[in-house]
């Protein structure tokens, strides 16, 4: 029925969040890969392109603009370099990611959603319009 991926095809050493909640922990499309992490004080997750299989050091660049919790993620299905998180902070962001991945740890965000009164829950783009 099928054979388990090599583990030179899979992706390691990706601390995953703790964090119970109903939204996705990650997201993929056709470039990246990106999975909400384990931290400390805020959130944060990580982004890596989908040629980047192997060990992924610990080191390696985050983003890391929302003050709680990150509880879920979502790229436009219409630009493969958009990506949106919400959190237990109360904001919805819009990131942009460079074409070759993350190089630093960013806290810039191209759009911040606020006002709400509780935690965002979950994120979804519209399905047809741009």
């Amino acid at each position: 029925f099928g054979s388990p991926y090599r583990e030179q095809e899979c992706y390691k050493n990706i601390s995953i969040t703790k964090n119970a909640h109903d939204g996705s922990f990650c997201a993929v499309n056709s470039k990246f890969l990106a999975v909400v992490t384990e931290t400390s004080g805020g959130g944060s997750f990580l982004v890596v392109l989908l040629s980047e299989v192997g060990r992924i050091d610990a080191s390696h660049p985050r983003i890391t603009g929302h003050r709680g919790p990150v509880v879920d993620l979502k790229f436009n299905p219409f630009n493969e370099n958009e990506i949106a998180s919400c959190s237990d902070d109360g904001t919805v962001k819009i990131w942009h990611l460079p074409n070759d991945g993350l190089k630093i740890d960013t806290c810039q965000w191209k759009i911040d959603l606020h006002g709400h009164q509780r935690r965002v829950d979950y994120i979804e783009w519209h399905p047809t319009a741009e």
